[in-house]
């Protein structure tokens, strides 16, 4: 049976048709299908533009926020930026921490490690920081869900500005000096997607508004941290972030950031055709290893450093250490679901822990569960007393609201719609296990559970030409939020196949059209379909330029492949 749902985007509208009629016919349709049918807000978006009002002083506290930093920075006192492991939070901590040290700022980057002390602020890294001299403690990309911390930091003396974008627990903030987060209640700031290192960089913004004239510093030499965090993050590229990562895409093209050279070096990426998928396929993987398996500091000495050999060798170990991370995530899956599945092959959230799983690897494993089952899946690593464990989900499910119902069984969560994490003690584990079960069942139960994939139009192959794809350039930066253009072609004729790359995993098609027109396309992932793929074939793609040898050629890259008539 074909697993997947197709559906097509309905047609423009006559209205719409007419309103865009200066704009050419396939972007037309793909215009009107991501909500623009006027033509000035069809040109902003195509120009990432910015809407709204973008005056980072219209977040909550953010003029106590800066008043604070002002007056560390008119008296020299220390000030930590306190971090998170993944690529947004080492992005937002290299962001702040040289922001504010173009403002002459004695500040230093903190990043808890994943293994001794978990996600987001702790009282003993606070201890510490007060020990060292730190007057001020500036959280990014965590601590909205950390009221008994904040609590610590007063009882120690030690000032707190909090600025995170995860989901607020409402009636219960922090007590902190400050708290920067759009999602919170009474926030007037339009956006509220931005990721932790949007935020970040709108502190920063608010800072040189009234400093400027004393540096020399560029605060758009920071926008190549916003596009790496805000794309690894998997933020919205919409609004702001969109205006956000089309700038810091063209800053890395022609960056002077050592440690991204040496990134894009490892990893076979030409750092000036950067596109936001190479963040999310190439860079981003290797940023986050370093916090997967051991500490994250190594990402962050990357972003920072000037001196080439230094990045040389951190971009190297990275690189290795990503290795290992995909050797790790691909057994960790087998494992997981073996266990998951051999519970409860039919359960609508499968649930795996095993005092073996890497937490700095569950999330991943979490992640290809739910790829491959189409489930919510929950995969945790158990340790002596307590269970770590990262959760992944579907449009139809919302798992930070399921894991505030149980949050009388855990120690902390936290986490957006899609993604979450949590602690618990091991004695509250069954409890908590059977009423997340509970809670999916209820939700899930009599829905068609199956991975829905849309595309915009469908086009004949004679119409997909570098035209075309010159047109669909404009769309960038695509990704979460903002995909891609997708097409379906009807009826084509399978003219040759094969499997490439490791074990056959992908697969390589000639196809042509009834009128003759032809195209190769790739498929990643999808080798196993070869075997029973017909001789005529209706195929879902995104068009791209394949360079091979100093030519470039067009090239069909198929998110899925059925037989010729089957129904979507």
């Amino acid at each position: 049976m074909h697993n997947k749902r197709w559906v097509i985007q309905p047609p423009i509208t006559p209205q719409a048709e007419k309103a865009l009629e200066k704009f050419p016919s396939i972007l037309k349709q793909i215009l009107f299908n991501r909500g623009y049918a006027a033509d000035a807000e069809a040109r902003a978006f195509l120009k990432a533009e910015p809407i709204s009002n973008t005056d980072p002083f219209q977040l909550f506290g953010m003029q106590p926020a800066v008043d604070r930093i002002n007056h560390a920075l008119d008296d020299k006192e220390p000030i930590a930026i306190y971090g998170d492991y993944d690529v947004d939070g080492v992005t937002s901590t290299a962001l702040l921490v040289q922001a504010l040290e173009g403002l002459g700022a004695n500040v230093r980057g903190y990043i808890p490690n994943r293994f001794d002390e978990g996600y987001g602020l702790n009282p003993d890294a606070l201890d510490s920081l007060k020990a060292d001299g730190i007057k001020l403690v500036i959280t990014v990309d965590c601590g909205i869900r950390s009221p008994d911390e904040a609590r610590h930091a007063q009882t120690i003396g030690l000032d707190l500005i909090i600025s995170d974008h995860h989901h607020p627990d409402g009636e219960n903030l922090p007590p902190a000096l400050a708290v920067i987060n759009p999602k919170q209640q009474g926030d007037m700031y339009p956006d509220k997607d931005m990721a932790g290192v949007g935020i970040a960089f709108k502190i920063a913004e608010a800072l040189f508004s009234n400093r400027q004239s004393i540096t020399n510093f560029q605060l758009t030499d920071l926008l190549d941290l916003v596009a790496l965090g805000t794309v690894a993050d998997l933020a919205p590229l919409v609004g702001e972030n969109r205006v956000l990562v089309r700038k810091g895409l063209r800053q890395i093209r022609e960056t002077k950031r050592q440690g991204l050279f040496s990134l894009a070096g490892v990893a076979n990426t030409k750092i000036e055709k950067i596109t936001a998928g190479n963040i999310g396929f190439m860079l981003g993987p290797r940023l986050n290893a370093s916090g997967r398996l051991e500490s994250a500091l190594a990402s962050l000495e990357l972003l920072t450093t000037s001196d080439f050999m230094r990045a040389g060798q951190l971009a190297q170990q990275l690189d290795i250490q990503n290795k290992q991370r995909q050797t790790i995530t691909k057994s960790m899956q087998q494992q997981a679901e073996e266990i998951a599945i051999g519970e409860d092959p039919n359960a609508f959230l499968l649930f795996a822990a095993h005092e073996d799983f890497n937490p700095g690897v569950v999330g991943l494993a979490a992640s290809r569960l739910t790829e491959s089952y189409y489930r919510p899946a929950v995969v945790a690593s158990q340790g002596p007393d307590e269970t770590r464990g990262s959760c992944r989900s579907i449009p139809e499910f919302h798992i930070t609201d399921a894991l505030d119902q149980c949050k009388d069984l855990l120690v902390r969560h936290g986490g957006h719609a899609a993604a979450a994490g949590f602690t618990a003690k091991n004695e509250n584990l069954p409890k908590f296990v059977a009423r997340l079960k509970d809670i999916a069942k209820e939700q899930l139960e009599g829905k068609d559970l199956r991975h829905t994939l849309t595309a915009d139009m469908e086009v004949s192959l004679e119409e997909m030409n570098f035209e075309v794809l010159n047109h669909l350039d404009y769309l960038e930066p695509t990704g979460y939020g903002n995909p891609g253009a997708v097409f379906v072609a009807r009826d084509v004729k399978v003219k040759s196949s094969r499997t490439v790359g490791a074990e056959g995993r992908h697969l390589k098609l000639s196809l042509e059209d009834s009128r003759g027109a032809s195209h190769d396309s790739i498929g990643f992932r999808i080798g196993h379909l070869k075997d029973n793929l017909p001789a005529r074939v209706d195929v879902m793609f995104t068009l791209e330029a394949n360079e091979w040898n100093g030519r470039t050629t067009l090239q069909l890259n198929l998110k899925d492949v059925k037989a010729s008539g089957t129904p979507d």
